[in-house]
């Protein structure tokens, strides 16, 4: 009988390594991400996901989106787009 649960530890010990290298760190990054987009304000500097440079000019609650002014003009986008926000990378490179 004690035989039957040490043949599977080596498959339980590889789903929980599992689970801490790979879903955890996802879940954390995702959790993030979401927090940082809610906390998006008029006037932040911010790079989108695509490389895009632009200043916040607009935040749209209802559909998640927002409206970015570039050099190009404003251009419409979801708040999930969003990378980083320049001032805050140019302070962690200081």
């Amino acid at each position: 009988m004690g035989e039957g649960i040490g043949n599977f530890l080596p498959l339980i010990a590889i789903i929980a390594v599992f689970y801490f290298l790979m879903i955890a760190p996802q879940m954390k990054r995702a959790k993030q991400e979401k927090k940082f987009a809610n906390e998006l304000k008029k006037g932040d500097k911010v790079i989108t996901k695509s490389g895009m440079h632009g200043k916040v000019v607009d935040l749209n609650d209802k559909d998640g989106s927002c409206v970015i002014e570039t050099m190009a003009g404003k251009i419409k986008f979801e708040r999930s787009a969003i990378s980083m926000e320049m001032s805050k990378k140019l302070n962690a490179s200081s």
